[in-house]
This record gives structure tokens, sequence and C-alpha cells, in this order.
């Protein structure tokens, strides 16, 4: 089923009677969910990724904007009425009753047309479960079970009512590293068997990047970028969306355009015509964007070297870094050795791993690079 929002707006009542006016949860937000696809919505505590979901069920009703399922114009329609299956952090299930009952719950209060007999209903039950591989605990009761399983219990019961749409709303967020990474993968190996059209909610951006066909970036209720998680990640169109993708962060430095060269403090660290206008900028570097080199034009600190499995990790720093630790962590190769008694190491940048933002506005200037660089 696709998903169309149309200039969705969301308005709350401020509570602080001071300020007065309204609180913008979510603002002209507009954008086409494929049919079939699994979308993250993505952003920071307070972003409104959770309100967009709870207008896209019907919990919440937009202020401005419509909500079309397909062809079907569903802004007015509650949401029982919309087939959507809803999966929330907190797994809601009822505690006195078993696996089998808590997913066979939403099918007993089912009316009219879409009622469904005891043998039809045990059969959708079965086959939830078995989707979600929890088909031989049925007769255990929530507390009988690890988060991770209930957490399944919780999806079979959305995927009970054959659902046009699945909505999650930070599903892993109660559940240990080692369970979110097999939960995750779950979701995404059942959105693929069931081809429904799945909106995630996280804010762990690790998440929506390994699961997602799709991640939509949100900022104070606005849509920062959309897109296939990699081409977000390899082309941020402002310094929000890339520093808030990518593990570990982007470098970020304070920098200058001037006479075709692009500066980090007094290192010319790439050229190109695109920077003959001199202008503040910030220089943004990905982790995997460093080469060590005796000859490069980044000349940092040496701090420490870091083995973790495959890559090394070069830990160093910058007068001009603006990051929060204060330390460069320049990702390369494993073939790379480095003397532990230096006190500076230099490096060559990728230039298709730089980014440049305007200091004023954030927004992305783009630039081409000179041969040779």
């Amino acid at each position: 089923m696709k998903i169309v929002l149309k200039n969705l707006t969301k308005k709350f009542p401020n509570r602080n009677k001071k300020v007065g006016g309204d609180v913008i949860a979510v603002k002209d937000f507009d954008i086409t969910i494929p049919d079939g696809m699994l979308v993250g919505l993505l952003g920071p505590s307070g972003c409104g990724k959770s309100t967009t979901l709870n207008l896209i069920s019907g919990l919440e009703k937009p202020t401005e904007g419509q909500v079309f399922f397909g062809d079907t114009d569903v802004t007015k329609l509650p949401a029982q009425d919309r087939g959507v299956g809803l999966v929330f952090q907190s797994y809601a299930l009822y505690p006195h009753l078993t696996v089998e009952q808590n997913i066979r719950f939403p099918l007993e209060n089912l009316r009219g047309n879409a009622k469904l007999t005891k043998d039809e209903m045990r059969e959708r039950v079965h086959k939830a479960a078995k989707l979600v591989q929890i088909d031989e605990l049925m007769e255990r009761r929530p507390s009988e079970l690890s988060g991770g399983q209930q957490q399944r219990v919780a999806i079979a019961r959305a995927l009970v009512k054959v659902p046009k749409v699945l909505l999650l709303d930070e599903p892993l967020s109660n559940l240990d590293a080692r369970l979110r990474l097999q939960t995750r993968e779950e979701i995404r190996r059942i959105q693929r068997e069931t081809n429904i059209t799945t909106v995630f909610v996280t804010h762990d951006q690790d998440e929506a990047m390994s699961i997602c066909d799709m991640i939509v970036v949100m900022k104070d209720g606005v849509m920062m970028q959309a897109g296939k998680p990699q081409e977000v990640y390899d082309d941020p169109v402002s310094l929000f969306v890339a520093k808030f993708l990518g593990t570990p962060p982007i470098n970020v430095f304070e920098g200058k355009m001037k006479d075709g060269k692009l500066y980090v403090a007094d290192d010319a660290v790439l050229a190109s015509d695109d920077f003959r206008d001199e202008r503040d900028v910030y220089v943004a570097v990905r982790p995997e964007g460093f080469i060590v080199s005796d000859d490069g034009p980044l000349v940092c600190k040496m701090g420490r070297i870091e083995v973790m499995g495959r890559d090394i990790s070069i830990v160093s720093e910058h007068d001009a870094l603006l990051n929060d630790t204060g330390l460069i962590r320049s990702i390369t190769g494993s073939d790379v050795v480095m003397d532990s008694g230096k006190t500076e190491v230099r490096f060559k940048l990728k230039p298709n791993k730089v980014f440049v933002f305007d200091k004023e506005t954030e927004e992305r200037i783009r630039f081409g690079v000179t041969d040779g660089q």
C-alpha cells in the first residue's frame, strides 16, 4: 500500500502559558512512500517522527494536510478503520493471557463482514506466530518470555490482522545490544516476506541504515532529507544530516575557501575552482576519508592507535576541530603501520568523503576537484 503525505502539519497548544502560541511538531511534511517499502523516520528526540507515525495511523489528526493510503484519502478515517498494524516501544502485552491469546486478541474484536470463525482465527494466529518464529511458545505467558520474544509477540499481534501498513515506533529501544541486532534483522526478514509497507521510527541511525530501503531524516518537525540510506550518507544536503549519520561521527573543522583552495586552519587540504569565492565554511570529513601520507597537507597531533578487528583507527587532534570529543577518528586500512613514537600524523583527504557547508546556513557547497587532488 502506497502512503502519501501531503503538506502534513501538526500543532499542539503550548503548555508554557508565558510563551503562548502553538508548538509545531510536524511542519509541511510532504512525501510518498512506495508500496512494499521499509522506510525509517530518523532523527533526535523531539524531531516529530513519532507524531508523524501517529498521523499516519490515525491516532492523531493533522492540523493541516492530508494522508492517503493508495488513492484513498484517510485523513478523517478513525485509526481502527485504516487497516494499520501498530507496534510500540512498550510491548503492551496482556500479562494474564498466553502468547496465543495475546496474538488472537485483535481478531476477537472484529465485527460485521470482517468477523472470523474460531478456525479462521486459529489459522491466522498460528501463521503470524510462525512468521515471527514463536510458534513453539504459544502456551507461555509474557513473564516467561525474553524481551526479544515479547517483541515478536507484539509484532505477530500487529500482523495477524493482515494490515495494509505496519507502523513500528521505537520497537527495539527496550532490548539489549545483541537482541536489538537480532530483532532488527527479523523485522527486515518479516517485512520482505510479507511485502507490507512499513514505517519504522528510530533515533538509532545504525538501525535505520542497516534495514531500511529509504530513510527520512527529520529535525524540528521538518524533513531535512530523504533517500536510500547509503545515498543520504554519501550525499548529505546539510551539516545536520552529515553529523547525524555515521559511526564514528563525521569530523567537522572550521575552514575557509580562498583563492581556489580549501583551508583547515593554515592547511590547504583541497584545490578547486569552486573555492575562489572567499568565505568561512565548515569542512566535514568522514572517518574513512583520511589517507595517512608523509606529504599529506592536513597536519594533526598524534594521539593513539586503536585496533578494531579489520580496521585501524588513528585518534588525533587538530585546533580547528569542532567535535565534542576534540578527537579526530580516522579509519584506515589494516595495511597502515604507524610509528608509535611520532608526535604528528599527516593526512591526504579523499574528495568524495569531504563535504563543505556554508557557515551561516549550514547548507552544502558542492565542488569539483582540480586534477591531481
